[in-house]
């Protein structure tokens, strides 16, 4: 069936039209166990509450959290993209709030391994979403593995979870310590998580600062609190996201301010906030630790 004018002129329109920046946020921890997936959740879904065109992206590649987190049963993953199989906008999934989901490709070989052709058909496949994106999150593995080094060092932005816990506050500083020392990352937001009070977090996050300060040139932006909420917990069990199960509780307050701070960060208009030179700067990144 021939083109309606109509077709013709979106085709137009999508050819003509430059690429819309996208704020690209890498989320990390030191260590499993400090609610990182559950805090990118949330914001992800304030962010989609507010109006914001969100997609998460499950990065964590050994271990698919997000999906269950929120009771979503995904057929397909970023692993069909790279066969071939299926395009990006077939395998995401649609969360609370519109959120968009890339379910996480167990069992994909490291991208450093993936062929020329791979490469090519991932930053196409990435880019030819750009139009409709407004904020890209990325939930890595916990650590410091290979593809939590390249999802960050990818990014524009680079938010770190933390509990009042010694390892948790040790592992944060040696994944910040790696980032900053070997891969030149400078800036870094905190988000004290699972805290009795504002103060407590502040006082967990001035713990971390001033050892950076003292061993490291890097920039520590305190983002906020989570703090601890039976709220929370139950939304959890019924796999909701509490902000949209429970939007009076306390936690969802705190993920709403954390998604409206967010909001107020700039983006890059240079070519490093468009969503094929994240995908470049992810490749390259990977065949550089590989």
């Amino acid at each position: 069936m021939a083109d309606t004018p109509n077709d013709q002129a979106n085709g137009l329109r999508k050819m003509t039209t430059p690429p819309r920046p996208v704020k690209v946020i890498a989320i990390a921890s030191g260590k499993g166990g400090v609610g990182k997936t559950n805090v990118t959740v949330n914001i992800g879904v304030a962010l989609a509450s507010q109006g914001k065109n969100v997609l998460l992206l499950d990065a964590d590649l050994g271990l698919a959290n997000i999906d269950v987190m929120l009771g979503l049963h995904p057929q397909f993953s970023l692993k069909h993209v790279l066969d071939g199989s299926k395009t990006l906008q077939e395998i995401i999934v649609e969360g609370p709030a519109g959120l968009k989901i890339i379910p996480a490709a167990s069992g994909v070989q490291k991208m450093a391994e993936l062929s020329p052709a791979e490469h090519a058909g991932m930053i196409q496949a990435f880019s030819e979403l750009e139009q409709h994106i407004d904020v890209l999150m990325i939930d890595s593995a916990a650590g410091i593995a290979d593809s939590v080094i390249s999802f960050t060092r990818a990014a524009q932005e680079v938010i770190v979870v933390v509990c009042d816990e010694p390892a948790s506050i040790t592992d944060a500083y040696a994944l910040i310590k790696l980032l900053s020392r070997q891969y030149g990352v400078e800036h870094f937001h905190i988000i004290a998580n699972m805290t009795r009070s504002v103060s407590e977090g502040r006082e967990l996050f001035n713990k971390i600062s001033l050892v950076c300060d003292r061993f490291l040139d890097v920039n520590l932006d305190f983002m906020g609190i989570v703090p601890f909420d039976d709220d929370l917990r139950r939304a959890v069990k019924k796999q909701r996201a509490v902000v949209e199960y429970i939007p009076r509780s306390k936690s969802a307050t705190a993920f709403m301010h954390l998604a409206k701070k967010i909001d107020y960060w700039p983006v890059q208009k240079q070519p490093r906030g468009h969503m094929e030179f994240f995908v470049e700067r992810l490749i390259q990144s990977s065949l550089e630790i590989a």
